[in-house]
């Protein structure tokens, strides 16, 4: 007899426990920063020390309300995002995009090319790269958990499920950000520690990105083709009702019309915009330190919100939400590329979203609040799920025993031979990622003890680089430690058991294709390694 899998809370709180246990077990430790004399040249470098242990107990409890603390953005951040969408979904207005798309796309699903697969692994495979090379160039990762609450429904009208929805959009990200060209939150912070020139070796890393994901996206094909043709072998199949009973398959548009309280919106909203740019005439998209040519990105995005608002006005409200919506997008991706925006600045973006949204459905005030706090409450648990995960590391942290985790696992790699090493050095911060998800934090962390280890037993600093870009990548697909991964099948109403039966064959692939990939990079003569 099969035991009932505990509940996703229950199993955050046993590793919780668990990791209140090991700091009984585990010596303490901290590094320092002090200047060595290295070669007769002073450097700074992080030291290890020995201290006393913190051991936890009664801090169990406490690292809840912590982990609530140290999440406030990220939890904020999904609350805001589950009420602005749930005033959208009120209007309807997903279910006539998502049913004109579907519409459309099968009036070209007779064209030779789909007759045999149809139209949707196309759409699959599209979207996939779309977030891929979001992953790979700025890093996307909290700003996923906006797009899964819109894709999921898509993938389920489909024919897919959920686990499909959330893959096309976080595991996307999740591989571009592992097999990262540009990306200067992971690559350009180890390479400014390892003393690298900024985004060097990039043709290597652009050939492990296509590498990665076409390995991938074969398997996630071949799982979003299974359940298309059988959807009961979804494991989240009856869990998916949920999306099923909020969009469901064959209900009619709802009809159309265009109050003309939506044309006072239209108007207000290209009022705003049109101040914004003429304040930014001007973009750079940044990559690290690296600017491009500025362009004039916000006059044409609005101008385009101009001219697309009178053509969807026309037609119906419906067609301006979606059009609100896309540029919501849109805009989204110029702050955080152009203008470095995160998640307060995302989450503002959506909020007003969401009120312009009901506005223009000639909702009152009070009807605003209602649905708001409506998508709140349906979207707490997962705002919640972050909370507790974080309160792992929260217990490691207060109990000082990262960095000894961390020193004892570099030790370890003394007196090995090149290829050994670098695997050593692989699962090591395959490991780290387990615990601390921070991409930033690891390589503080790591690579001041990578770039000179490299150097003493002649690897490449850009191996050690590249060694730290695939150890944070995959594994965030599995830690319960990540607040964005918990965030993301939260809304998607997956339980975190359910999602490691399908991810973890994926991530243990990856990490032999990465370990694959890392071999060239101590073999072989390779252009900026």
């Amino acid at each position: 007899m099969i035991k009932k899998i505990p509940h996703t809370f229950v199993m955050i709180f046993y590793l919780t426990v668990i990791a209140a246990v090991l700091t009984w077990i585990i010596p303490g430790g901290h590094y320092t920063e002090e200047t060595v004399t290295v070669n007769g040249i002073a450097q700074k470098q992080l030291v290890f020390h020995y201290t006393e242990n913190v051991k936890q107990w009664w801090q169990v409890f406490a690292s809840l309300y912590n982990g609530f603390v140290k999440q406030a953005g990220i939890i904020v951040f999904i609350m805001l995002i589950g009420g602005a969408f749930w005033i959208m979904n009120s209007s309807r207005a997903i279910d006539v995009g998502i049913n004109t798309f579907i519409n459309r796309a099968r009036k070209v699903a007779h064209y030779r090319i789909f007759r045999k697969t149809g139209i949707e692994p196309f759409i699959l495979a599209f979207v996939w790269i779309v977030f891929s090379v979001f992953g790979a160039v700025f890093g996307m990762s909290e700003e996923t958990i906006a797009f899964v609450i819109m894709l999921v429904p898509l993938a389920i009208k489909m024919g897919y499920d959920s686990i499909t929805g959330v893959s096309m959009v976080y595991v996307a990200a999740a591989v571009g950000f592992a097999g990262a060209i540009l990306n200067p939150f992971t690559i350009g912070v180890a390479q400014g520690i390892a003393g690298l020139p900024l985004f060097s070796g990039i043709e290597y890393r652009s050939l492990c990105w296509l590498v990665i994901n076409i390995t991938s996206l074969i398997i996630f094909l071949r799982y979003a083709s299974k359940i298309k043709k059988n959807p009961h072998r979804s494991t989240v199949y009856e869990i998916d009702s949920y999306w099923r009973k909020h969009h469901p398959e064959g209900q009619g548009n709802p009809e159309y019309h265009t109050p003309r309280r939506a044309w006072y919106v239209f108007f207000l909203i290209s009022l705003v915009l049109i101040v914004f740019s003429i304040q930014h005439t001007t973009t750079a998209l940044n990559f690290g330190d690296i600017a491009s040519a500025r362009f004039p990105l916000m006059p044409v995005l609005t101008a385009l919100f101009i001219i697309a608002g009178v053509f969807s006005l026309r037609k119906s409200v419906h067609f301006f939400l979606l059009q609100l919506l896309l540029f919501t997008i849109l805009f989204l991706i110029a702050g955080v590329m152009g203008y470095q925006w995160y998640i307060m600045e995302i989450a503002t973006l959506f909020l007003a979203m969401g009120i312009f949204a009901g506005l223009a459905m000639k909702k009152s005030p009070d009807e605003l609040v209602k649905l708001f706090l409506e998508g709140i409450r349906d979207i707490l648990p997962a705002a919640l799920v972050v909370g507790l995960a974080r309160g792992i590391t929260v217990i490691l942290e207060d109990g000082q025993v990262i960095d000894t985790i961390l020193y004892s696992l570099s030790e370890s790699m003394h007196g090995l031979n090149n290829i050994t090493t670098i695997g050593a050095m692989y699962l090591f911060q395959s490991c780290i990622n387990l615990v601390v998800v921070s991409g930033s934090a690891q390589a503080a962390l790591t690579m001041p003890i990578f770039a000179p280890l490299s150097d003493l037993i002649g690897l490449s600093r850009q191996a050690a680089v590249l060694v730290y870009q695939f150890g944070d990548g995959f594994t965030n697909m599995i830690t319960p430690a990540s607040a964005v991964l918990m965030g993301v099948l939260g809304i998607a109403r997956i339980p975190y058991e359910k999602w490691v039966r399908w991810v973890f064959p994926l991530v243990m692939i990856l990490i032999v294709v990465g370990f694959l990939l890392l071999i060239p990079t101590v073999t072989m003569e390779i252009r900026g390694f």
